[in-house]
């Protein structure tokens, strides 16, 4: 059931977010949008209230209750910026809005993998924060190395992600050649 409700939630995510969008920009709704956007963060709560009622009910705590609990660390960091993203493409594509800004080159490149990496801390700190909660709450009485196990992947994934950080900041990615300097095929011919 805890599986079923995380795939809930991920599509309730999108679909949520695109029904708010449309509200936004298609429909010329822009408040009703932004009720409906902000309805996103009543799934991940209905998440953790069934986790925490299924483990209250005596299920034994395995990968599902982990699993939640890194999707609900990875919305609460990662939410808002993908709501926010996918805001400022829409606003551009169906407002006449500015052209979004992408993550650029060089240090600027260095400093949004830097940003993206504290959003993967955070998600980390929620994710471990929950999963300690649920070793405590379940105490003794079970196993709970299923928790421990998603623990230390959460923190696998912050050293990993501090790893691509560090290769934009080492390696910078380079802004391609201007049109004007790259040679013409027709003109080498």
């Amino acid at each position: 059931m805890i599986v079923a409700l995380i795939i809930a939630c991920e599509v309730g995510f999108w679909v949520l977010l695109a029904a708010g969008l449309a509200l936004r920009y298609l429909a010329g709704k822009p408040r009703l949008g932004a009720a409906v956007l902000l309805c996103e963060p009543l799934m991940e709560l209905v998440l953790l209230v069934v986790t925490t009622i299924d483990l209250k009910n005596g299920a034994a705590p395995d990968w599902k209750h982990g699993l939640a609990a890194l999707y609900i660390g990875y919305t609460v960091a990662y939410g808002h910026y993908t709501i926010t993203w996918l805001d400022r493409h829409a606003a551009h594509r169906f407002a006449g809005g500015p052209r979004p800004a992408g993550a650029g080159y060089g240090k600027e490149r260095a400093r949004h993998e830097w940003k993206l990496w504290v959003r993967t801390v955070i998600a980390a700190a929620v994710a471990l924060t929950l999963l300690q909660g649920a070793i405590w709450y379940v105490g003794d009485a079970g196993d709970v190395s299923s928790l421990r196990a998603w623990q230390s992947g959460a923190l696998r994934v912050v050293g990993i992600h501090a790893l691509v950080a560090a290769a934009y900041t080492v390696w910078p990615k380079k802004a391609p050649a201007a049109e004007e300097e790259r040679p013409s095929l027709a003109k080498s011919r």
